[in-house]
């Protein structure tokens, strides 16, 4: 038996003891009541909201941040029926899917993520952040150096994982769908002792299915643990484990051929993947954290987080048409195999001081990540067989694997550290101006080496260190609506690999700065929230391929001159039409575009003075109504992004997609069931390149969700 499978069945047996205990204790007036019924309904005035967000490292009100902040919290996830980090990105304004778990976020492609605000995403390289054991997402959007560290200026996302809670709680949730989805996961959570001293969660999770890939098959399993013990009045530790098992069939999947208009040269089910090809991933992370309030005006919080994966790679890279035949694909197999490593520590500290007149809220942290990341890589570029479009045949390459191993592995070993300290005061001047500054000092290092057997054909370094700023004004006109102004700074060393000494480097890092108003507001007791934002960001020192300069050793000569800058502007609307009726409504515009290079050189990323993957218009909108005389809820969706381009210049049309949901109440549990892409839309989710095509967005798929809960 699978240690996945023994978590699953231990979380199920050992969860149900404290619940059976509880049940028995129940009167039975109120068991035959219903006490323990599950409600659809009567929860829509909530409005998917979270009052306060962690997202600037403590506590506090959006309305108190001067810059956008979104949460999707656990509510949604469930309404939607998501099941990983693409799932909600139609939920946030200004992001937009890039390739895998990387985004196109106001503008700038990016690939970072943050768990309980610390480095150390256990899903690297080509996996999907999961959502089964996290209970909020967080977004941050522009700059986020301050409290982050180094990154990219469009913002960050940030994962809350789900915690021991002081209520007692069983839930089991049963999933079918079409494409041969099956799945079953378990969460118990609450006190173990008497007082509740000790608290405890346990949850697993299994689902598997056949996607629209021909090839393609996913199985997913997650046994997630944690413990939290109340150490002192006001303090808590809290232990997490997650494991994490994913094994992905006929993948790494990339795109399908299209031709320069955008239109698909095959059926999306199309696959350059093999049946023998796959992506598994094992990872676990491993996290503590202490968190405390000395008084009433100080609190304190440290956290270490541990993760260690490793990712095999078998697959078979498309390498784009072949000029002989444009019915064939031409392609190369791989075999990689990406062992990743990190540990990261953080503390913060807030306190509340009156000085002068004026409440200081003084906030100051520090962070600390170590991170080995190796890939070994051996491609079998010769003799591999060319892949019909029209009637692709499988099969035939099955000695591909047995001669990529009589290859050598060339080796990049990259280790990389960052180390960072930040101070911010938060100046109450009066109840209804806030003004906001803070100051971050960052340092970091990295080395590459790289190597083919036992012989070193690289090796490169780089060390810098940077300081950054962040301003902010805010007021309130009243305690419902909060205006505010923002400048803020970032840096985002280069890429390892582009500080090797034979493409010119070592370069310094690439800086950026924003512009940010907008308006935040809680109308008529919270139940109308509207949120504006206009944002300008200039980033400056991007390398750039110089073309004038003849490259040495086979490696492309860089050049550090480039310039972008992205404006533009995102509408954010949820409010309760009427007591039974909720809507959630996004908008972003940006337009993103080179403003400083050279003639010949290219900015990665980029076509001409365009970025790849940015769409101009992006729309995300989520409707709910319950009628609480059939305990049933109905909710409808849907999402517009514009035409974009690839990596390679191509377009990629604009496509807009329908989703729709109904939630039935049981008595004893819930119903969801769940269509996506109502009209069975062929679009592209995305574009990547010439070679490799644009990733096709999922046709119409159906999802069924029992859930119980005692």
């Amino acid at each position: 038996m699978s240690v996945f499978r023994s978590i699953l069945l231990a979380s199920v047996a050992l969860s149900s003891l404290p619940a059976l205990a509880q049940s028995a204790a129940l009167p039975e007036d109120a068991a035959a009541d219903g006490a323990d019924a599950i409600i659809v309904t009567g929860r829509v005035q909530r409005l998917y909201r979270v009052e306060e967000t962690t997202v600037g490292k403590a506590a506090e009100d959006p309305m108190n941040i001067p810059q956008a902040v979104q949460v999707i919290n656990s509510e949604l996830f469930a309404d939607q029926g998501a099941r990983d980090a693409t799932d909600i990105y139609r939920n946030i304004s200004g992001v937009s899917a890039f390739s895998y778990a990387g985004i196109t976020f106001r503008g700038f492609r990016q690939d970072q993520s943050f768990y309980d605000g610390q480095r150390g995403n256990p899903f690297i390289g080509f996996s999907v952040p999961q959502l089964f054991n996290i209970e909020r997402v967080e977004v941050l959007k522009g700059p986020s150096g301050l409290f982050f560290g180094p990154g990219s200026p469009g913002g960050i996302i940030n994962y809350v994982s789900k915690r021991p809670s002081d209520t007692r709680s069983l839930r089991m949730v049963l999933t079918g769908g079409n494409y041969n989805r099956v799945g079953i996961s378990a969460e118990a959570t609450g006190p173990i002792d008497a007082n509740g001293i000790v608290t405890y969660r346990l949850g697993g999770f299994y689902e598997s299915m056949d996607p629209y890939r021909v090839n393609s098959g996913n199985k997913s399993k997650i046994g997630d643990a944690g413990i939290a013990i109340r150490t002192n009045e006001g303090g808590k530790l809290t232990l997490q484990a997650t494991i994490y098992d994913n094994f992905l069939r006929g993948n790494r999947l990339r795109g399908v051929l299209v031709d320069d208009a955008g239109n698909f040269l095959t059926g999306i089910s199309w696959n350059a993947n093999e049946p023998s090809d796959y992506l598994h991933l094992k990872s676990q992370a491993y996290q503590a954290r202490y968190e405390t309030k000395i008084g009433e005006r100080v609190t304190f919080d440290a956290g270490v987080r541990y993760f260690k994966a490793r990712e095999v790679q078998q697959y078979h890279e498309p390498r784009g048409l072949d000029p002989a035949n444009p019915d064939l694909v031409r392609r190369e197999f791989r075999d990689q195999i990406r062992p990743v490593e990190g540990l990261s520590f953080m503390t913060n500290a807030t306190a509340r001081v009156d000085a002068l007149g004026m409440e200081h809220k003084v906030q100051a942290g520090a962070d600390w990540y170590d991170e080995k990341s190796v890939l070994d890589s051996r491609i079998l570029r010769a003799g591999v067989t060319s892949l019909s479009l029209s009637r692709p045949v499988y099969g035939t390459t099955i000695s591909d694997t047995a001669r990529a191993a009589l290859l050598p592995f060339t080796t990049t070993d990259t280790r990389t550290k960052r180390r960072g300290a930040y101070l911010q005061d938060q100046i109450s001047l009066t109840q209804a101006l806030l003004l906001v500054g803070g100051v971050r000092y960052d340092w970091f290092e990295d080395k590459v080496t790289t190597s083919t057997g036992s012989t070193i054909s690289g090796r490169s370094s780089y060390r810098d260190s940077d300081v950054t700023f962040r301003n902010g004004l805010i007021f309130k006109p009243r305690p419902d609506i909060s205006t505010y102004v923002s400048w803020s700074q970032s840096f985002e060393p280069q890429t390892a690999a582009n500080q090797d000494t034979n493409a010119g480097g070592p370069f310094a890092p690439v800086t950026g700065n924003q512009i940010e108003g907008g308006i935040k507001t809680q109308l008529f007791d919270g139940r109308l929230q509207a949120n504006f934002a206009a944002y300008r960001i200039v980033r400056r020192n991007i390398l750039q391929v110089d073309p004038s300069r003849a490259p040495v050793n086979g490696v492309d000569q860089l050049a550090p001159i480039g310039e972008v800058t992205s404006k533009g502007f995102e509408i954010d609307l949820a409010t309760d039409i009427t007591p039974d009726w909720v809507l959630l409504v996004n908008y972003g515009y940006n337009d993103a575009r080179i403003t400083g290079t050279a003639p010949g050189q290219a900015i990665t990323n980029s076509v001409g003075d365009r970025f790849a993957n940015a769409p101009r218009h992006k729309v995300g909108f989520w409707t709910r109504y319950q009628v609480p005389v059939i305990d049933a809820a109905f909710a409808f969706g849907g999402e517009h992004v514009s035409r974009r381009i690839s990596l390679s210049g191509q377009t990629v049309k604009p496509y807009t997609i329908f989703d729709a949901s109904i939630t039935k109440g049981l008595g004893f549990a819930e119903l969801l069931l769940r269509v996506d892409n109502i009209f069975d839309k062929v679009y592209a989710a995305s574009g990547f390149s010439a070679q490799s095509g644009h990733f096709p967005g999922e046709p119409c798929t159906f999802l069924a969700e029992l859930r119980v809960r005692f």
